[in-house]
């Protein structure tokens, strides 16, 4: 399946998230698309993007903590990836995913009145924001290599 439908469900089930278990789960499936896209791009993208692709696909791999509450809601949507028609809108959507789970994940830290979730929602705020970083890095080097700055 393309990534961005991968993307778009995750997004639209992100919206509909409506309890802590569920935007938890949701915000572990961006994480395990984050990191099926950066191994999809590191394998098969432009040469030019591979090093940070692989960086993606390790941040994305590291964000696990939900991984338990993403397996009992259903299958990991991640693993059927299996084409990036278009790095660059996959990209942007998946920033823009990154971007919602990570203000999902503020919304229930500042409501946990346990502090193992708190923290949990913290270390998965950390990586989302670090996967952004990659992302952007990426698509800088997408268009430097399309203004031909890059071979």
């Amino acid at each position: 399946m393309d990534a961005v439908r991968l993307i778009a469900a995750t997004r639209q089930a992100l919206a509909l998230s409506a309890d802590v278990s569920d935007i938890l789960a949701e915000a572990w499936q961006a994480q395990a698309l984050a990191a099926a896209v950066g191994s999809h791009l590191a394998i098969s993208g432009p040469p030019a993007v591979r090093s940070e692709a692989l960086g993606l696909s390790e941040v994305g791999g590291r964000a696990n903590g939900s991984r338990n509450q993403a397996l009992r809601a259903g299958a990991v949507r991640a693993a059927r990836l299996s084409v990036i028609e278009d790095p660059r809108r996959t990209l942007d959507d998946l920033g823009a995913l990154l971007g919602e789970a990570g203000v999902a994940l503020v919304g229930v830290a500042v409501t946990a009145e346990d502090e193992t979730l708190y923290w949990q929602c913290m270390e998965a705020i950390d990586a989302a924001d670090e996967s952004g970083d990659r992302i952007a890095s990426i698509l800088r080097t997408l268009s430097m290599r399309e203004r031909g700055s890059l071979a």
